[in-house]
């Protein structure tokens, strides 16, 4: 764990999943671990469990800015992980706090898509985030799924990846962490592995054009809800407190090993 440090401040900018497995309270509870003060501004009320989406009912952008103004007058965000934003309105606020200069550049997890299937970002939403906010980001994380729809690509294994990645950066991202853990879920005919061990899991990372690969044991468990928003916010926490993007990830990624593993313990798993 990153040594503690309350003075510096890390803002979340997501959903508010009230059942407490993904969007911010995940993303809180992830602050803390890594020794930060957590803020949070909301911008859609959802709800649901651990089974599905049933409704959500989005801010405005006023109220998204009424959220955050009082914070950053206050304090300093030393980092930012965006999740859900639903409308093109919400992205347009986003982007103009960055460019004032309220918000540093932003670790984007693009949260398109409930595993059940609910939309929770509009299409107009998704052309804003595409042209304006990830031109700004310090880092994406998609998943398979949220890269092949933000890259119209099909991902089948890690050169997918690295394609996907790629196609992200010439829209203007300067660094794309692609999640490779849906390949292990694929069941597309002629799906090939992304990689020579079926028991390996593959993050791919692609920073200005320099490639890394993060590669860990494969945990067989139940999905485990908020791996997303766990990552994201565990890489903005130790980037706010200066470490590199390499070892960010990593740092990362072994909280979200810790809490697969704690899912697998508590559930019985073998």
């Amino acid at each position: 764990m990153v040594a503690e440090n309350h003075q510096c401040l890390v803002m979340t900018i997501a959903g508010f999943d009230p059942s407490g497995g993904a969007g911010i309270i995940a993303d809180l509870k992830t602050f803390l671990h890594f020794g930060c003060r957590p803020a949070a501004a909301i911008t859609s009320l959802t709800f649901q469990n651990s089974t599905a989406v049933f409704g959500v009912i989005h801010e405005t952008d006023q109220s998204l800015r009424a959220q955050v103004l009082p914070v950053i007058q206050e304090h300093k965000v030393a980092a930012v992980k965006l999740g859900m934003l639903p409308t093109a309105e919400i992205v347009a606020e986003v982007v103009s706090l960055i460019h004032e200069g309220y918000l540093p550049a932003p670790v984007i997890d693009p949260v398109l898509q409930s595993s059940s299937g609910y939309e929770l970002a509009e299409a107009c939403a998704i052309e804003a985030l595409l042209r304006e906010l990830i031109p700004l980001a310090r880092l994406v994380t998609p998943n398979i799924p949220e890269a092949e729809l933000l890259t119209g690509l099909r991902i089948e294994g890690e050169q997918g990846m690295r394609q996907a990645a790629q196609r992200l950066r010439e829209m203007g991202a300067p660094a794309v962490l692609v999640k490779g853990g849906h390949l292990k879920r694929k069941s597309a005919p002629g799906f090939q592995q992304s990689s020579e061990n079926p028991e390996e899991a593959i993050d791919l990372l692609d920073d200005q054009g320099e490639i890394t690969a993060f590669r860990e044991e494969w945990i067989s468990a139940p999905a485990v809800r908020g791996t997303g928003c766990i990552l994201s916010s565990g890489i903005a926490a130790c980037l706010a407190q200066g470490l590199s993007l390499v070892e960010s990830i990593r740092l990362a990624k072994g909280y979200v090993t810790e809490t697969i593993r704690f899912a697998q313990d508590v559930s019985g798993g073998d």
